[in-house]
């Protein structure tokens, strides 16, 4: 087994190695990792069940103690591959209020943040099924 990341032993079905994949990941296949389910009308409208987290995007919580909770991604940790939601904290014992870190898995898109020109032009690029029938429409036309 290799010292570092590869991506030809990612389909190894051990454990230990799918970890080790995770723990060495690259920065760029890490944002992927830390992705999580739309909403029905966004999944309708994207074409796409999952996309990967940002900072801005409105999400509700899915799983745990705060099931059923909105709020907004407040920060992406890449090191952890999770995802802390606006006023969803706790208190040390010092009195401080401290984001909780969540699991993306546990969480569902509900409104998207396309202020980013990229995120948006990566949405329109990946939405399968709109470019070719729009081209087969412009091939009918003259």
């Amino acid at each position: 087994m290799k010292a570092k990341y590869s991506s030809h032993w990612k389909s190894s079905k051990q454990p230990r190695k799918q970890r080790k994949l995770r723990y060495n990941a690259p920065l760029h296949k890490r944002q992927k990792m830390v992705s999580a389910h739309l909403a029905k009308d966004l999944r309708k409208q994207y074409k796409r069940r999952a996309m990967p987290l940002r900072k801005g995007d409105e999400v509700k919580i899915m799983n745990g103690k705060y099931k059923g909770s909105y709020g907004k991604i407040e920060k992406i940790d890449l090191r952890q591959l999770k995802a802390k939601v606006e006023n969803i904290k706790t208190k040390k014992t010092s009195g401080e209020e401290v984001a909780i870190s969540m699991d993306p898995s546990n969480l569902m898109i509900t409104k998207l943040e396309l202020a980013d020109k990229k995120r948006f032009a990566m949405i329109k690029r990946k939405t399968p099924g709109e470019t070719k029938k729009t081209e087969a429409a412009n091939a009918k036309k003259p």
